[in-house]
């Protein structure tokens, strides 16, 4: 008697680990994109050609292009600045996932994320208005700019909806309808998945180390170093950064590396309760926060040597 695959009992898909199946069952994928007005636009072949015979050069080995815009005209920055403070706002509230433009969000924190989302898209729409509203000069002066280079039919008749911010909540599951079509390939798709989340409980250590590296360098470069012979002049956000960072820790951390979680504790008792003021004012104090924050820095330093190498973000020297 023959029997149809579809017959076949599907196996379990195999148990993954349990941080990856926490960041499963308690995140949501979640991916934002911008739509751009680009400001730059590539030379024509006569253009090209025409600028290469000053250096006396053949058009076709040169690459050039032009700016359209004065990109730091204020109006344009407070556009670019509200890209940068939605983008930063997303990174800040998620976590990273091994699919590009793809992170992950709380499933709780869905309704707050959509919210500020929304304000942001708010806020770009009035500053492209705005923006829109100088349009003309700012062609004007690319003109005078731009002189023979200036081409009327690069520039649309308006900005108005060509800046945008979107966001979405792709599926990262495999499709239940591919376990009644095809079992195998479902069971081949719970093993990618499972994968996938693994992978992402440790891109997301690497990157809390990371991070937390960074804060702990920049800390303790400003309380130890000197300019001229006096303690260098820090911001109060050098703290207020490592502040934040030990908030957002605790609100996206799964508990996967207990190293990693040892090192949060540690760094946080270290500067619990200290005020920028108080290490601006008390040598004594800030000698003995870098000597504390060193102890975390070298345990860290091991932690990040010893991580799978696709999993590290490299700190820059």
């Amino acid at each position: 008697m023959s029997i149809s695959l579809l017959d076949e009992p599907v196996a379990e898909p195999s148990t993954t680990t349990a941080p990856a199946q926490r960041l499963r069952t308690t995140m949501l994928a979640m991916r934002l994109s911008f739509a751009w007005f680009g400001t730059r636009k590539t030379l024509s072949s006569a253009q090209k050609s025409l600028a290469a015979e000053s250096f006396g050069a053949d058009g076709d080995c040169i690459s050039a292009g032009k700016k359209l815009i004065d990109t730091g005209d204020p109006a344009y920055r407070d556009v670019t600045s509200i890209r940068s403070r939605a983008g930063s706002y997303f990174k800040g509230v998620s976590l990273p996932y091994p699919e590009p433009g793809i992170r992950l969000i709380r499933q709780g924190d869905l309704d707050e994320i959509n919210l500020h989302m929304g304000e942001f898209k708010d806020e770009l729409a009035e500053a492209v208005r705005e923006l829109d509203g100088r349009f003309e000069e700012l062609k004007s002066a690319a003109r005078q700019r731009l002189g023979d280079l200036f081409n009327e039919a690069d520039y649309p008749a308006s900005l108005l909806g060509l800046f945008d911010i979107a966001w979405d909540f792709p599926s990262v599951e495999p499709p239940d309808y591919l376990q009644r079509l095809n079992p195998q390939v479902y069971q081949q798709e719970c093993q990618r998945v499972q994968a996938r989340f693994d992978e992402a409980v440790r891109l997301a250590e690497a990157a809390f180390m990371d991070e937390l590296a960074k804060l702990i360098d920049h800390l303790a470069e400003r309380i130890t170093g000197e300019d001229d012979g006096r303690p260098k002049v820090f911001r109060d956000s050098v703290v207020e950064n490592l502040m934040e960072f030990f908030q957002r820790f605790q609100n996206l951390n799964v508990s996967s590396n207990e190293e990693l979680d040892g090192l949060v504790e540690r760094a946080q008792r270290v500067v619990h309760g200290v005020q920028p003021q108080q290490l601006r004012d008390s040598g004594a104090l800030r000698q003995q926060v870098a000597t504390q924050l060193a102890g975390v820095q070298s345990v860290l330093d091991g932690l990040l040597v010893d991580r799978p190498r696709r999993a590290i973000i490299r700190r820059p020297r």
